[in-house]
């Protein structure tokens, strides 16, 4: 049986494939901007978001395993030596296993290489190292296996020409489908979560703090061994009734996952989003090796937006499962920091003074991404604050689509505020710093006395 492996790691296209597949899965993530390559959740930023960014790819990786598995399973149907292998004693099983093992092994190497590339970028950025990607990249390598199993056996029950490319495009059109309805937070309005969680792949990595539910990478793990089982028994299959058998994992597969499947993919990741806190400044122990370096810059934030009459006391870090500002919550007493908006995603370690004391040391109330008036408002007014407290005017990280257009108020609103007496300049900071707390009024007029 071991030597039967080796000649087929030799011969076979299990290799090429497999190279195929890996190069394929290189070039998405090389040549295209894609998210998979921005932010802190970046592919190359942390082990678990690798694993999830990889997976992830599978949408458009799967359908190319299935195929190759497809064209591996023509072989004896291509060379037209079926009958004559049929007629020999050794057990079809036995050469089916080699052919099956051997494109396994590969297409599996390939996989971990993938995600290998992603973690060694990860342990020379420094991510916090912990063992939620191992779940996802073992359910992720089961995956492509079973897909080039199931490749093959249906291309030997079904032996044609037209199976590869009908399994390659049927592949992508149901993937697609299936990963777009997946909700990671709640029911998908299209299908339940439990069916759409049958996919290989999960859905775009949208907060570095979360994680893959445990019942999810289990319930796919059973899924997946099913179909496996399904492939392989199709493959070494030589009659009607035994292929009829092999449909029983399948069947039994997703019969047992489907309880388990959770209506929730992600879940947070309690480990990584702990505080460690240095002072009045806590980090989660994923942003540990920035604490350093941060420490620093919030103490003085904290230290000038002390001359305000309701000066936070402190800085910790949130965890907003969307990229915005709207959601994150407002206490006068805590100055929030969310790593995974623009204003921080964006910003170098020179820009996080005035982002921490752009408005008064609140988050911004509309978001960074709408091009409305009232952005262009605020981000003006969060500008000129930032401005009064570090005495230097300059644009805010964030608020990338209406920069240029708050430019020109920002200026404006500063040089009203340094004409004003100190009392009321400080009132009016006060002020424009209730509204960032509430989100009730604008921010502009406050600052400006109604001048813009």
């Amino acid at each position: 049986m071991v030597k039967a492996l080796r000649l087929e790691l030799r011969r076979s296209i299990a290799a090429w494939a497999a190279l195929f597949v890996l190069a394929a899965a290189v070039t998405l993530v090389y040549s295209l901007s894609a998210p998979w390559w921005k932010g802190p959740e970046a592919w190359n930023a942390q082990w678990h978001s690798a694993a999830q960014w990889v997976r992830f790819l599978l949408v458009f990786l799967w359908p190319l395993v299935v195929g190759a598995g497809a064209i591996a399973g023509l072989r004896d149907h291509r060379a037209g030596t079926g009958e004559l292998f049929g007629s020999t004693p050794r057990p079809a099983w036995h050469r089916g296993f080699a052919a099956a093992g051997a494109l396994g092994i590969c297409l599996a190497l390939a996989y971990l290489v993938l995600f290998g590339i992603g973690a060694v970028q990860v342990v020379v950025h420094g991510g916090y190292f912990h063992l939620a990607w191992l779940p996802i990249t073992a359910v992720g390598t089961l995956a492509v296996v079973a897909g080039g199993w199931f490749g093959m056996g249906v291309a030997r029950a079904l032996p044609s020409a037209l199976t590869p490319p009908l399994l390659v495009g049927g592949s992508l059109v149901v993937l697609v489908f299936l990963t777009i309805s997946q909700d990671p937070f709640e029911d998908s309005p299209v299908l339940p979560n439990r069916i759409t969680l049958l996919s290989p792949a999960l859905v775009a990595t949208r907060n570095v703090y979360d994680t893959v539910a445990a019942a999810a990478s289990t319930g796919q793990a059973i899924w997946l061994a099913g179909l496996a089982l399904t492939g392989l028994g199709l493959y070494v299959a030589t009659s009607a009734r035994t292929r009829v058998l092999a449909l029983v994992p399948v069947v039994a597969g997703a019969a047992m996952a489907l309880p388990v499947l959770p209506a929730r993919t992600f879940v947070p990741n309690e480990a990584a989003s702990a505080l460690v806190c240095r002072g009045q400044v806590c980090l989660s122990r994923m942003r540990e090796s920035t604490l350093d370096s941060f420490a620093p810059v919030a103490e003085e934030a904290l230290r000038l937006l002390a001359k305000l009459p309701d000066a936070p006391k402190s800085v910790h870090e949130v965890f907003d499962p969307q990229p915005r500002d709207t959601g994150i919550a407002r206490t006068a007493d805590v100055v929030p920091v969310s790593f995974n908006t623009d204003a921080f995603k964006l910003a170098r370690s020179g820009d996080w003074l005035s982002v921490l004391v752009a408005g008064g040391g609140t988050p911004s109330c509309l978001g960074e991404m709408a091009l409305d008036e009232d952005t262009v408002r605020e981000a003006a007014a969060r500008t000129a604050v930032a401005a009064w407290f570090t005495g230097e005017l300059k644009p805010l990280p964030n608020f990338r689509y209406v920069r240029d257009g708050a430019a020109g108020p920002a200026t404006r609103t500063w040089e009203i505020l340094r004409t004003l007496p100190p009392d009321q300049q400080l009132a009016r900071v006060s002020a424009a710093r209730a509204v960032g707390l509430s989100c009730q009024g604008d921010q502009l007029t406050v600052l400006t006395g109604g001048a813009l």
